[in-house]
């Protein structure tokens, strides 16, 4: 893995100590495979992680924000959302309808229960971090 320079707002980490005992570690699961997938994906030398609309989130030189939250409305799933005026989730929702479940164009909604389709979610998560590299591109280049 090649490194990858990251900033990190302190308050990031207060936002994951108020979710409670039985998600945090999920949300933070979704951190670190969007930190990983940085890592692994040429072109990517610099991740920010700050909080845009009181939810942490992810951003490139050349992406679109990456955003993970949980909400008390809905305890028992959680998400990774995208800009939704971009063609993010559309497109995830063509290549992968089968996998995942969406929310309309600005998220992928995921059950607390349920096992994380690793490859496939990183696919997403790396389409994203490059967006602006990839958008003309059919499927994104996925």
């Amino acid at each position: 893995m090649r490194k990858l320079k990251i900033h990190s707002s302190p308050d990031v980490e207060k936002v994951f100590e108020q979710y409670p005992h039985d998600i945090r570690p999920k949300v933070e699961f979704l951190r670190e495979l969007i930190i990983e997938t940085a890592k692994e994906t040429e072109g990517i030398d610099e991740l920010t992680e700050t909080l845009k609309w009181g939810e942490p989130s992810y951003l490139t030189k050349h992406g679109s924000t990456i955003r993970i939250n949980w909400k008390r409305k809905a305890p028992t799933q959680y998400a990774m959302y995208f800009q939704c005026t971009s063609r993010l989730v559309p497109t995830f929702s063509l290549v992968f309808n089968e996998v995942f479940r969406f929310e309309g164009k600005r998220a992928i909604v995921f059950n607390t229960d349920q096992e994380l389709p690793i490859q496939e979610l990183k696919l997403c998560i790396k389409a994203a971090l490059r967006y602006h590299k990839v958008k003309h591109l059919p499927l994104l280049g996925m």
